[in-house]
């Protein structure tokens, strides 16, 4: 008997796609690793009994002896995320990138905007997840399908603010450095430094011993759960958090056509009656999701996970980081502490003045939206985020007189500790 030639493809075609199927399933699911003691990444407990026959017949099965340990830095637009990126990018043994999901997103979804269509996430997440594990896996190549136009070459200048990763200004990525230059700073980097070689990029990858990424794009920490389970990658997360009225006030005061009607409310005291109140609600919702995810502790984000808010780190930057770095378990360079005492100082600088800067004086910078918002904002922002702020320990106010007067809005004995 015999097959036309458009049954034989179709065959063909049906084949690949079973095994394509089969394959994604496989790599979706959660990865079981025995318990094999290795100081860097694993260590014997009672999760080992529940292996049973499967490690003592394959006591190497899937073993993770990658010695990266991963960073992923979890926030939301204005919440500080760009700061804390800075505290990796300074240390001389992390590989950082700076917002690489933004590619994703202008790609699939261009005006995908914390979006609740069930669909439109899906697509995102999905796209997102697979590119973080490349990525963590120093594969910059798999980037190469998101950036437009196309990379020829291996060879960009299109990856989104390149100039914020340290990594990607200097030998040997970028060979503009002089001998008197430490490092480039972002915008010395973008006029300097030629096309990002990924080529290139992706050998300083792997010359760290750690890669760090920062992304705003990813809704709540759940949606992580698969890239977290996955013993190839030994990531941890640090969800950074701040006061929804601090980061309202920064959104409306950065991007004033998206918000354009919230600035019409504060300065005529009159709520527009077409204003978008989703673009309050939803980030709300999302930080309360994560949060009462790692509230709960559940046993895939113990040891991997920890909550820090904005005005802490603002206050007491140093005493912050060293936590946070506590917890990663590496050693803060010194190169991190004179950034931090550098960048979080009053300073009269045109820097600090730039909306995507990181120099600052942190302090102030955290409670400066009680002078930005008008008291009905902030009275609305308290309504709809009521359980945010309560579970983070933010401070409501109940009066204009209180809103002008209060000293800081948290509540000081309220500490996170790593989830371990």
């Amino acid at each position: 008997m015999q097959c036309s030639w458009k049954a034989v493809i179709l065959l063909g075609l049906a084949s690949i796609a079973i095994q394509y199927t089969a394959i994604r399933t496989f790599t979706g699911k959660p990865f079981q690793i025995c318990p094999v003691p290795n100081p860097l990444n694993c260590s014997l407990g009672p999760e080992a009994e529940a292996f049973g026959g499967l490690c003592d017949e394959f006591p190497y099965f899937f073993y993770n002896n990658s010695r990266k340990t991963h960073i992923l830095i979890l926030a939301t637009t204005r919440s500080g995320s760009s700061f804390v990126g800075q505290l990796f990018n300074q240390h001389s043994d992390i590989f950082y990138l700076f917002e690489p999901l933004y590619h994703v997103q202008s790609t699939l979804i261009p005006h995908f905007t914390h979006s609740r269509n069930t669909a439109d996430r899906r697509v995102m997440l999905g796209a997102s997840r697979d590119l973080l594990r490349s990525l963590y896996d120093c594969d910059l190549f798999f980037l190469e399908s998101y950036i437009k136009p196309q990379p020829a070459n291996h060879t960009t200048d299109k990856l989104f603010r390149r100039g914020a990763s340290k990594a990607l200004c200097s030998p040997p990525v970028c060979d503009a450095l002089s001998p008197s230059e430490a490092y480039l700073e972002e915008g010395e980097c973008i006029r300097k430094c030629a096309s990002l070689n990924l080529t290139l990029a992706a050998e300083s990858c792997r010359e760290k011993r750690h890669v760090a990424i920062k992304t705003v794009r990813i809704p709540e920490i759940s949606d992580l759960r698969a890239l977290i389970e996955d013993p190839r990658l030994n990531l941890k997360v640090v969800q950074l958090v701040r006061d929804p009225r601090g980061i309202l006030a920064s959104r409306i005061e950065t991007f004033r056509d998206t918000y354009r009607l919230w600035r019409i409310w504060r300065a005529t005291g009159r709520k527009p009656y077409n204003l978008d109140l989703t673009q309050l609600s939803t980030v709300c919702e999302d930080i309360l999701r994560s949060v009462n995810t790692g509230f709960s502790r559940p046993s895939w984000l113990r040891g991997r996970y920890i909550l820090v808010r904005y005005e802490d780190l603002a206050r007491n930057p140093l005493q912050k980081t060293r936590e946070i770095y506590d917890f990663l378990g590496f050693s803060m360079e010194k190169s991190v502490e004179e950034w931090i005492q550098n960048n979080t100082r009053s300073t009269n600088d045109i820097s600090a003045r730039h909306k995507y800067g990181t120099v600052r004086d942190s302090a102030a910078n955290a409670e400066s939206w009680r002078l930005k918002l008008s008291h009905e904002i902030v009275e609305h922002t308290q309504s709809v985020c009521q359980q945010v702020l309560e579970e983070l320990g933010y401070r409501s106010v109940n009066s204009r007189e209180e809103l002008r007067n209060m000293s800081v809005s948290v509540v000081e004995d309220k500490t996170f500790l790593p989830f371990l």
